[in-house]
């Protein structure tokens, strides 16, 4: 699955001049991502493969959050409080309610997401001056890429009918949101 629209380069311009916010952001959304993990398995804990999958991926993005906090502490910085996703918050806000809809609607949201965060690591990774920091971000947005893949797989084996029609929907949807909401200091 490829995403509808690329990252603006405002983005990326925006990313490594204000790289400190951006780290701040990113370890938010590494404990975010493990939190999402664990709230999967307890709300569809009957899904076959899903729970044992959302352990491994919340034990993952959990290792990934302290890596991004080692770095944060290297660097002099706090974790300080979360200022929120408007890109992910308006994903979710797609999610339909009905159970069978809303665990399809969640894991291809979750795969956007993983995706739209792979796509941003590898421009970090691509761009920073640092060879460390290059290093690290690399090997983070391989990760994202799995992790995006998984929730499709997932996807897939839960809700075959109709997955293509609902992903093209928000898909576009996604698209719409990174090319209207405003360029922040942020992964998202």
């Amino acid at each position: 699955m490829q995403l509808l629209c690329e990252t603006s380069p405002d983005w990326l311009k925006l990313a490594l001049e204000r790289f400190d916010e951006v780290l701040v952001d990113h370890a938010h959304c590494e404990k975010k991502a493990a939190a999402h993990a664990l709230s999967m398995l307890a709300a569809f804990p009957d899904v076959p493969g899903l729970p044992r999958a959302m352990a491994r991926l919340a034990r993952e993005e959990a290792g990934h959050l302290a890596k991004v906090l080692a770095l944060l502490e290297s660097r002099g910085l706090s974790l300080g409080r979360d200022g929120g996703d408007p890109y992910a918050q308006a994903l979710r806000a797609l999610v339909r309610q009905p159970p069978a809809e809303r665990l399809l609607d969640q894991l291809l949201v979750s795969a956007l997401i993983e995706l739209r965060s792979r796509e941003r690591l590898q421009l970090l990774a691509d761009n920073l001056p640092e060879r460390h920091l290059r290093d690290f971000y690399e090997e983070l947005a391989q990760a994202e890429a799995g992790h995006g893949s998984l929730f499709l797989r997932l996807a897939r084996k839960v809700a075959p009918d109709g997955l293509e029609e609902r992903l093209a929907v928000l898909a576009a949807a996604e698209a719409r949101f990174v090319r209207e909401l405003p360029v922040r200091a942020a992964i998202h």
